[in-house]
């Protein structure tokens, strides 16, 4: 039994989502006295719930709900659990940032504004290039609630990428008591992780205190060998000022290194099948085959070269902190500030059998090797005053962005040892081949301000815009024309401006346990930047050559759409049923159109016109006896392109037909009950057929994950207040299954080798302690 007082506790919990209520906490709202509240805000009213707690077009997650996923798992894996949202991996718990991919009603992760506790996280792409993943952000199990916003996003999310909805993180507080958690982990395929949190407890009357955590897993691959290896440290300050006031500093610190899975194409899934992998550590067979000499069946491939690669994979250290002032200035007046700094050092390499090495070995290794550092600060004050509920705020970032290209020397076979997809990269001396090297700089300025009237208690209209000036300058740094082959690089800047981009949004619970939300807003996208030829995201600076570039600055024209939703809400002990329907208008819709091998792509940035977005999502929660509950939610979305595409002098028909990636069809079912101490659930999804290229003419088939939990918590056992044991079974009827698709792009028509498979059956098993 949850006790909510109205929705607004969708609001604390996740911050401002454009059209709650007048108690924000993450956003900065003021706390109102009793006396200024509209009367629906002082009743409290018991909700029924298993699994979200939601408020008009924005849905929560709770770290209840958190806590029934393994530990560790991605938080986008988790939130993939609510009607609409389409998340897939090749891993069980989600955390290979090279094949992560997450769709909201249409919209990928990069199209959607993303924040921790106010905190940009920016487009979350493979390259990152002006942000990082939540997963290098924060640990599973220090995140307090997240939220997502269906609609057009919220007007104060600091983002240039929004286009359809928004993605809320709130990190836990302290605790006021000293104590600590202490989780192990350990799962098929060596999986292990181990977390470990202390929380001092307050340390004075000012009620400071903080907690420090580690975490770290370990896990082999599910097929071919390899490591995926990730470390992680959070650390989190809290000072109490008054009574409704406070500082807050947070640090996060992360390290990882992936092997890669090899990328498969359809010709590769019917000739070999989804177990073909690299052919690490068999360094002698992938030297044979860049000499032309296959085994294994990879002779058969219309391709073999690019059957297997040795080896590839992914580093990534990051360091992110930040320092939040939320001042309750007045009764009614509240100011919330947040600074922050971001550091990316990141490395990509895939080893590479068309390029030998001057050593005259057949093989050399391919990197790139992005860098990121940025900083920024965002700024908000909240004003309550009669029926109305007044924010402003601005949002400024600064980033530069690197990223260069080279090849790295492999030894002779038989000479030496090869060198690892995680590095060392310089055994054998330093780059032998340096192409190019881009670097970006960015400035971002936005402002937002909004009104939440309330005409009667229970019918709230808020009414907002945000403008924003985005100017990304830069492009090749450095080319050998020798090797690159070009002249002259694409280079030079491009701006984002919009002076007005609106949002409306109304909420009325027109009876009791009835509720009826309206959603509509324009979004507009700053243009992305990358590496030169560096794959799917559609960037400007993917032209070929100075000249295209420039003749594309003429013509390009940032993407933006109006979104629209609208939906009902019925809560009761018994059942619980949402509704909605929503359509998207989306205009200059930017697509990297992308050929070549993996290991050298040919890219360049298209836009394929506008897209029209249709979609219905349903869900029924019912709770026909105590503590059992049966879940079922069902989306469609009917998203097609609205023009034929042309590319190469050659005219596609593309008009008409659906856009990839985005299922038409998907389907959440759960079913979970509770006894005593004891839990257990079933989890069962259904993702439809997905289409592979512009055309339609290759797609994915439809499949069914189920998964297992179970849980059993004892209480005051030794030291502990809480002992609990959890076993997980994941894709529980062991199903084969395509997972992601287009992580190296997209293509016209036909076949590319840009598919990865998902993990069959796996068994983790747990158990944590808190103190």
């Amino acid at each position: 039994m949850i006790c909510l007082t109205t929705s607004a506790y969708a609001a604390v919990q996740s911050g401002n989502s454009g059209n709650s209520k007048p108690v924000h906490k993450s956003s900065g709202a003021s706390r109102a006295s009793k006396a200024e509240m509209p009367k629906a805000q002082e009743e409290a009213i018991a909700v029924k719930t298993v699994r979200h707690t939601t408020h008009a077009a924005t849905q929560v997650v709770s770290r209840k709900q958190m806590d029934d996923a393994v530990a560790g798992t991605s938080p986008y894996m988790i939130l993939a659990n609510t009607p609409g949202v389409n998340f897939t991996t090749d891993d069980a718990l989600g955390l290979d940032t090279w094949a992560a991919s997450l769709y909201v009603r249409g919209f990928n992760k990069s199209q959607m504004g993303v924040t921790l506790d106010g905190i940009p996280l920016g487009d979350q792409g493979y390259q990152k290039y002006n942000g990082l993943d939540i997963n290098s952000a924060l640990t599973q199990d220090n995140i307090q609630s997240m939220s997502v916003s269906k609609g057009g996003g919220a007007v104060d999310v600091p983002s240039t990428t929004t286009l359809g909805g928004s993605i809320q993180f709130v990190s836990r507080d302290p605790s006021k008591k000293m104590g600590g958690t202490v989780s192990q982990v350990f799962g098929s395929f060596n999986a292990f992780r181990t977390f470990a949190r202390f929380d001092s407890g307050e340390l004075n009357k000012s009620g400071t205190r903080f907690y420090a955590s580690y975490m770290r897993i370990d896990s082999g691959k599910w097929k071919g060998e390899g490591t995926q290896f990730q470390q992680q440290v959070n650390f989190k300050l809290y000072q109490p000022i008054g009574e409704d006031s406070h500082i807050s500093a947070l640090f996060d610190w992360s390290d990882m290194e992936m092997w890669g899975y090899e990328d498969l194409s359809f010709n590769a899934l019917d000739t070999l099948g989804q177990r073909v992998d690299i052919y690490y550590p068999d360094y002698a067979r992938a030297y044979r085959a860049a000499q032309g000499q296959f085994s294994g069946g990879i002779g058969k491939l219309k391709d073999p070269l690019d059957g297997a690669y040795y080896d590839g994979g992914t580093t990534e250290q990051n360091f992110l902190g930040a320092l939040t002032l939320d001042f309750s200035l007045a009764r009614n007046l509240r100011w919330k500030t947040v600074g922050y700094a971001h550091a990316d050092s990141m490395n990509s390499s895939y080893t590479d059998p068309y390029d030998p090495s001057p050593n005259g070995s057949a093989l050399s290794e391919q990197l790139y090797q992005p860098n990121l550092r940025r900083f920024g600060f965002t700024s908000n004050i909240t004003y309550n005053i009669a029926h109305n509920n007044i924010e402003t705020g601005i949002w400024y970032e600064n980033n530069e962005y690197t990223n260069g290209y080279f090849l790295y020397q492999e030894p002779v076979l038989g000479q030496g040892s090869p060198l690892k997809a995680v590095g060392p990269y310089t055994t054998y001396g330093p780059a032998f081949y340096h192409p190019w090297q881009s670097t970006y700089h960015t400035n971002t300025f936005q402002f937002h301000l909004q009104d939440t009237y309330y005409v009667r208690p229970n019918l709230s209209i808020n009414v907002g815009f945000r403008s924003y000036l985005q100017t990304t300058g830069g492009g090749a740094s450095y080319n050998n024309e020798a090797e690159s082959g070009v002249a002259e690089l694409p280079s030079g800047s491009l701006t984002t401006a919009g002076a007005f981009l609106p949002h409306v949004a109304l909420d009325w619970t027109f009876a009791r346990h009835h509720e009826l939300y309206f959603d509509m807003a324009e979004n507009m996208r700053g243009y992305n930047y990358g590496g030169y030829q560096s794959g799917s995201l559609p960037s400007a600076w993917q032209a070929h050559d100075q000249a295209t570039f420039q003749a594309l600055k003429k013509t390009i024209k940032p993407e933006t759409d109006w979104v629209y939703t609208l939906g009902y809400r019925y809560t009761s002990k018994l059942v619980s049923i949402s509704a909605d329907i929503y359509r998207a208008n989306y205009y200059n819709r930017m697509q990297s159109i992308t050929s070549g091998t993996l290991v050298d792509p040919h890219s360049i940035v298209t836009n394929v016109g506008s897209i029209n977005l249709n979609g219905a999502d349903a869900e029924v929660v019912f709770t026909p006896i105590r503590h059992l509950a049966i879940s079922n939610s069902m989306s469609y979305a009917h998203s097609i392109y609205g023009n034929d595409l042309q590319s190469g002098g050659t005219l596609y028909a593309t008009k008409g037909k659906h856009t990839v990636a985005y299922p038409s069809w998907m389907y959440k079912g759960r079913l979970s009950y509770s006894y005593g101490n004891a839990e257990a659930h079933l989890d069962a999804n259904y993702m439809g057929k997905r289409y592979f290229s512009y055309t339609n003419d290759t797609s994915v088939p439809a499949y069914w994950l189920v998964s297992l939990g179970a849980r059993y918590r004892f209480k005051n056992v030794w030291r502990a207040h809480n002992l609990v044991f959890d076993f997980n079974v994941y894709n529980l009827l062991n199903h084969s299954y395509i997972a992601t698709i287009g992580e190296g792009g997209f293509p016209l028509s036909g076949d590319r080798q840009s598919m990865l498979a998902g993990e069959p059956r796996s068994y983790f098993g747990s158990v944590k302690m808190d103190f």
